[in-house]
């Protein structure tokens, strides 16, 4: 399964949910490769402060031809998911064209809702060539027991796409694993935040064994 993850508004939490998920993929025991497709690359910044290697494979390929590029990598690994750029681009149309499902994840706010539209658009347009292309919201960096929290699902609801059920909390543990260039499953293994992205695995799995 190729999942990207894709928003066109930054700081949605896209990189730390990126590498968390490839985390817990591997340690389930899946072959995961996590492509940096983002400019910035982050997640490379990320892989470059650890002190061993983790646990899945990390490329860099912020390149309009990704969609070329990815299928090379499919028979070594079970597992893709494709950080992708935070603006609406020609590398991200090639993240989408190389994926199975896109993950889209929104803050629970009125200016992310509104920016996730122009994700939903580009997901549309490249449905025409891909039929079976999934796609998802997942509420990210959620704040506990807030009203917006609760709302942002009716807000989403407009844009005609599922929204996960698991809903990952903004947490101090997700920015001290990544400080360290760890997972939160490697610095808080019995954390909250451990739990919730355990959830998401478990929900995303689901989803890909109803497909």
């Amino acid at each position: 399964m190729i999942t990207a993850l894709l928003n066109q508004k930054g700081g949605v939490g896209k990189t730390t949910l990126a590498i968390n998920l490839a985390a817990t993929y591997a340690i389930r025991g899946s072959r995961v490769l996590l492509i940096d497709a983002d400019p910035q690359g982050s997640v490379q910044d990320w892989a470059a402060m650890r002190e061993a290697e983790p646990a899945f494979a990390v490329i860099g390929l912020p390149r309009s031809n990704l969609h070329k590029e990815v299928p090379l990598h499919v028979q070594s690994y079970d597992t893709i998911l494709i950080d992708g750029p935070p603006r609406v681009n020609e590398v991200a149309r090639s993240a989408i064209m190389s994926a199975d499902r896109v993950l889209i994840p929104v803050q629970p706010s009125p200016y992310d809702v509104w920016a996730a539209g122009e994700t939903v658009d580009l997901i549309r347009e490249a449905s025409v060539y891909k039929d079976k292309l999934k796609s998802v919201f997942v509420i990210n960096r959620k704040i506990v027991n807030t009203a917006i929290g609760r709302d942002v699902r009716h807000a989403l609801a407009e844009l005609e796409l599922p929204v996960l059920d698991t809903t990952i909390g903004q947490r101090v543990a997700f920015a001290e694993s990544a400080a360290t260039g760890q997972a939160v499953r490697e610095t808080h293994p019995n954390s909250a935040a451990a739990r919730e992205i355990d959830g998401l695995v478990d929900e995303l799995l689901d989803q890909e064994r109803n497909t």
